[in-house]
């Protein structure tokens, strides 16, 4: 087993050498997305200064925890868009085209490989921005930052960044049974645009049901907001964990279920 861990680590690490080495070769496909990427973050930034320019609350929350939690998703995704959005989003096409077979031919896991082939540098600043807005709304809330409510912060973000990608990855792993998954993934598109801009403290019924358990984007930001913001309690760590842990299950089912009624195209 340990063996098997060290070389997927190997393994993947070649991959993101790989990947570094293709994008230097053509400069600007290098520092291109550093400029874009940074310009949309701005663009986002000044979106939610014209929502919340004249709002003072969000349900329980003040300023300072709204700047934490618009910090915490965009670092959240930032280092989705970094490590694994880009390989992720490209499964589907993978399946229907048959550019799946070259994958499971591999002596390695072909979702890990799917995963870690398009790393993307060119979102970095991105992460960088997100903690210099963390840091900005830990000051309007007068936080007193230890490294205990470091530590357990960083864990929450851990754990929501693997729930972004089991998320991904479930909804891209229903091309192996449906011909067409693009009304799901514009569900997921709303969703995440939604949970974005709206915390999940003030989801109630039906809403919570969605947000917080079936298309849990509502926890993504909200639960490390809360956590850091001295609200955190051990019921949310149970609930965090156990839907991270559930998902996790659910991922690893649907795509081994999938690779075993997989036809290939060339067959």
């Amino acid at each position: 087993m340990k063996d098997k861990i060290q070389n997927n680590l190997k393994f993947v690490c070649e991959l993101i050498g790989l990947r570094f080495q293709h994008l230097m070769m053509f400069r600007l496909g290098f520092w291109g997305p550093f400029f874009v990427d940074g310009s949309l973050f701005l663009v986002e930034l000044m979106v939610f200064q014209a929502i919340y320019a004249n709002v003072e609350t969000i349900g329980p929350w003040g300023k300072g925890e709204m700047v934490i939690f618009i910090g915490t998703f965009s670092l959240v995704n930032a280092v989705n868009m970094v490590v694994y959005f880009f390989g992720v989003n490209n499964i589907s096409d993978k399946i229907r085209n048959g550019d799946i077979d070259l994958y499971l031919t591999k002596p390695v896991s072909p979702l890990l490989r799917l995963s870690f082939e398009q790393v993307n540098p060119g979102s970095l600043p991105l992460v960088l921005l997100s903690i210099c807005i963390l840091w900005y709304g830990v000051g309007l809330c007068g936080i007193k930052v230890t490294p205990q409510l470091a530590a357990g912060y960083a864990a929450w973000v851990i754990l929501m960044i693997i729930l972004w990608y089991e998320m991904e990855v479930i909804i891209r792993s229903l091309t192996f049974f449906v011909v067409s998954t693009n009304n799901i993934t514009r569900l997921e598109e709303a969703g995440i645009d939604l949970c974005m801009k709206i915390p999940g403290v003030v989801f109630r019924g039906i809403y919570k049901l969605l947000f917080y358990l079936i298309l849990p984007y509502g926890i993504i930001a909200t639960f490390p907001t809360l956590y850091i913001s001295g609200e955190g309690s051990v019921k949310m760590w149970v609930y965090g964990i156990g839907v991270v842990t559930g998902f996790g299950f659910l991922t690893a089912l649907l795509w081994k279920t999938g690779l075993k009624r997989y036809n290939s195209v060339s067959s």
